[in-house]
């Protein structure tokens, strides 16, 4: 015979344990409340089946009706966690499994016989497997690949349960053959929601690896990629240029008089500008293949048409943040931008050469007067940097107001005529 009392002892016991590691998790990260939630449903499952195994040394609505209901409850506070985890609002369908419990145990057929009991708790446990499930199964499953290990394990566990509850409901056995089969039911349950934890705990280092990975390719300060993130999406840019025939696109960005705007506002102020730009420019840039490459200067890489397609994006950004007031509180900032752009086929395209090209575009766009875009077409970009870089080279792209006032000019010269 089964002995219900020592399998729920053991129950408690790691219930309680894994309640407290999880406590301590949460007081070292507070804001992860998916820890709190977790650490709640094994405390609450702990209390709930030691009210159970005090049957006849409690009073019987504490330890039936009460019990089970707390019992249930904690996995009501697991499918919080997993939905806290995915930063989603808690469902109504989490209470559920203490619900149904409440919902039936009253009943004088189901109250008054043990074998009931055990199949509507067992109905209520596969409810609350198949909510685990559909908590799990809300998060991005097709990054994170260890939610479908973790799910399949919530769906064998409703299943296990519901199974249980269906044999005990078209067998009918007697009380010794109900806690049998109910003490089987429940610590293959414990088993697989020892599974389940350990998947949870891969799912969330997982998760920090790949929080700490994304760190080391993130500028601090503006949230683009760093040099290292924005170099390693050279090759896919590469390869999408390939297969839809188009050119290969380096831009760099580099904010005008940076040092006068750190000089006479601030540090603060510095950063605040290069936030911003930061924030409106990856808006433009398609894939938001946009990072910092260091100091007031950016970077960006795409796939474009041609040479048109690369200058329209430059010069959107250019005009654009030409207009954009940056406030640092006391003053307007006013800050411009030069830019310089490289192109080359995808067969062709070389990360040095193109960067090297492109900052020498740069350079000549600063000679030029600032607030620009100069552009180096494939010839030019494949050719080997001068010893001293000439401020004529490259295509200056006209502006808004430049063209403007061409014809105004035009115009002029036709009345004139």
């Amino acid at each position: 015979m089964f002995n219900f009392a020592t399998g729920l002892a053991i129950w408690c016991s790691e219930a309680m344990t894994l309640a407290l590691v999880l406590f301590v998790a949460w007081r070292h990260n507070v804001r992860n409340e998916a820890y709190l939630y977790w650490g709640l449903g094994f405390l609450l499952t702990g209390i709930g089946f030691a009210m159970v195994a005090l049957r006849g040394e409690i009073p019987s609505v504490l330890s039936v009706e009460a019990g089970n209901a707390i019992a249930l409850l904690g996995q009501s506070a697991w499918v919080a966690g997993f939905l806290a985890l995915d930063r989603k609002r808690i469902e109504w369908w989490a209470l559920l499994p203490p619900a149904i419990w409440l919902a039936g145990v009253f009943l004088p057929w189901v109250n008054s016989d043990y074998s009931n009991r055990v199949v509507l708790y067992n109905l209520a446990s596969a409810t609350g497997a198949t909510a685990l499930a559909m908590a799990v199964a809300a998060g991005d499953m097709r990054r994170e690949r260890t939610r479908i290990k973790l799910m399949g394990v919530f769906i064998l566990q409703g299943c296990l349960c519901f199974g249980s509850a269906l044999t005990m409901a078209l067998t009918m056995p007697s009380d010794i053959e109900a806690t049998n089969l109910g003490g089987a039911s429940a610590m293959a349950s414990a088993f697989l929601l020892t599974i389940a934890f350990a998947f949870t705990c891969r799912l969330i280092m997982e998760r920090s690896e790949r929080h700490l990975r994304a760190l080391t390719l993130t500028d601090s300060l503006t949230g683009v990629l760093n040099r290292r993130g924005l170099l390693g999406y050279f090759d896919g840019i590469q390869e999408r240029a390939h297969n839809e025939q188009r050119q290969v696109a380096v831009i760099l960005f580099d904010l005008d008089h940076f040092k006068r705007v750190n000089d006479r506002f601030g540090h603060q102020s510095g950063d605040a500008v290069l936030t911003a730009f930061a924030r409106m420019a990856r808006q433009y840039i398609p894939n938001n293949i946009f990072g910092r490459m260091g100091g007031e200067e950016f970077a960006a890489f795409a796939a474009v048409a041609d040479q048109t397609e690369a200058e329209a994006i430059a010069e959107a950004i250019r005009t654009e943040f030409c207009r954009l007031p940056v406030s640092t509180g006391e003053a307007i900032v006013p800050v411009t931008v030069s830019i310089g752009i490289a192109l080359a086929s995808s067969i062709e395209a070389n990360i040095d050469k193109l960067i090297s090209a492109a900052d020498r575009a740069l350079y000549a766009a600063k000679a030029a007067g600032r607030n620009c875009t100069v552009t180096f077409g494939e010839a030019e970009a494949a050719a080997p940097a001068p010893a001293t870089p000439s401020s004529t080279a490259g295509e200056l792209v006209p502006t808004v107001d430049d063209q403007v006032e061409a014809l105004r000019r035009m115009r002029t010269l036709s009345r004139a005529g």
